[in-house]
């Protein structure tokens, strides 16, 4: 006795690919993906070597402020949820919104959320900073880097100012970085979405 069975219906590759965007939207433009894993990347080389490597160390800090340069005018021109004004809110708007998030009342956004998009801009600050300070004690003491012709006549204790300021920055940028990450885990158990591989894809869930 023999059966005989339908052959069940393929899905071309194109077609696959569709299926898995139903009911997702694209958020995040390319530009703003690289941007985000390249500054993990850059940051995280330069906090680790450290002075042990001081060439690697100095070109991820150079990394660090064109990174951040290149975002910041993608933040005027770029694509909806790249731009500032998508995002940037007022400490009462941040506020509610971290005291909804307690609540488990937050409201949802595709782009960043009012917390997210304040702890965006003080990252970007503050890595910002520790780059210039950086490169005000690279030019300090070891006379290199664009800011060394301004920095070779000062004494040296400015050059011990620029390296306790540029380790503390560095610092309180790690802090803060562990305060994202406890906010990205947060949202997506709170919204039941996986924000971190919507870096990756660039998309999120329409509804």
């Amino acid at each position: 006795m023999t059966t005989s069975t339908e052959a069940l219906p393929t899905l071309s590759a194109a077609e696959r690919d569709t299926a898995a965007h139903q009911g997702s939207v694209r958020v995040w433009d390319p530009l703003v993906r690289i941007f985000h894993w390249s500054l993990v990347a850059a940051f995280a080389t330069a906090y680790i070597v450290e002075d042990d490597l001081l060439g690697v160390h100095v070109w991820a800090g150079y990394l660090v402020l064109i990174l951040i340069a290149v975002r910041v005018a993608w933040g005027f021109v770029g694509t909806r949820h790249a731009r500032f004004g998508d995002f940037v809110r007022g400490p009462r708007q941040v506020l509610g919104y971290i005291h909804d998030a307690l609540r488990f009342q937050a409201r949802r956004y595709l782009g960043h959320n009012p917390a997210g998009g304040a702890m965006a801009i003080a990252l970007m600050l503050l890595v910002s900073a520790t780059g210039l300070f950086g490169m005000a004690l690279y030019g300090a003491q070891e006379l290199s880097g664009p800011l060394a012709p301004l920095m070779s006549g000062l004494p040296a204790f400015w050059g011990e100012a620029f390296e306790e300021t540029h380790e503390v920055l560095a610092n309180v940028t790690l802090v803060l970085i562990a305060a994202h990450v406890a906010g990205v885990i947060f949202s997506s158990l709170s919204h039941r979405e996986n924000l971190v591989r919507s870096m990756f894809t660039g998309r999120k869930r329409r509804g």
